[in-house]
């Protein structure tokens, strides 16, 4: 049976009558903050104190994006007698986002934990230029950077805690049977 003549017209029309009449679900969006998931991947905040100038990041960065600047300070010996010893001090750390993909790389290999993801996204600027952050910018940002999210109650206990459990438990034994042994010692 060949269709009939304008019936693709009235289905169209009819979509159209159906979704007018719906609410609209447009978000106001500078007025009321969007709800972001909690492992949002908004900018890359700086922890400055666990920061070792090692350059991992800047070495595995696929862009080239990140600039660390630094230079060796020379520590006096902790004890007479001691060697002095040298190390690296942060002079600088930016992030170039106008040219960062947002890979995640340089947070990976980041060995000592100075580099986390941010919800935060509000970092728009006129200037391609003004997308250069320095330490300070990053070092704010760091801030709005969630806590990690608690482990599975029903996962494995880390090595490291399992490990720490075990040598204290070790320990209490050896004491409890160094008590035991010291009141049979006693008349």
């Amino acid at each position: 049976m060949p269709p009939i003549p304008g019936s693709g017209l009235a289905k169209g029309l009819a979509v159209t009558l159906r979704t007018m009449t719906r609410k609209t679900v447009t978000a106001q969006y500078p007025e009321v903050q969007p709800e972001l998931p909690p492992r949002t991947r908004g900018v890359i905040g700086l922890f400055e104190e666990n920061c070792t100038v090692c350059m991992l990041c800047a070495r595995e960065c696929p862009d080239w994006c990140i600039y660390i600047d630094s230079h060796k300070e020379t520590v006096p010996a902790a004890v007479p007698g001691g060697r002095e010893r040298s190390r690296n001090v942060l002079d600088r750390f930016a992030i170039d986002f106008s040219l960062c993909m947002y890979c995640g790389i340089c947070i990976e290999v980041c060995p000592f934990d100075a580099l986390f993801w941010s919800p935060e996204f509000e970092y728009a600027e006129t200037d391609i230029h003004e997308l250069t952050h320095e330490r300070d910018k990053l070092r704010e940002w760091m801030w709005t950077v969630p806590e990690p999210p608690a482990l599975d109650p029903g996962a494995e206990e880390p090595k490291e805690i399992a490990a720490a459990r075990k040598a204290a438990e070790k320990a209490a034994a050896a004491a409890a049977a160094a008590a035991a042994e010291a009141q049979e010692d006693q008349p």
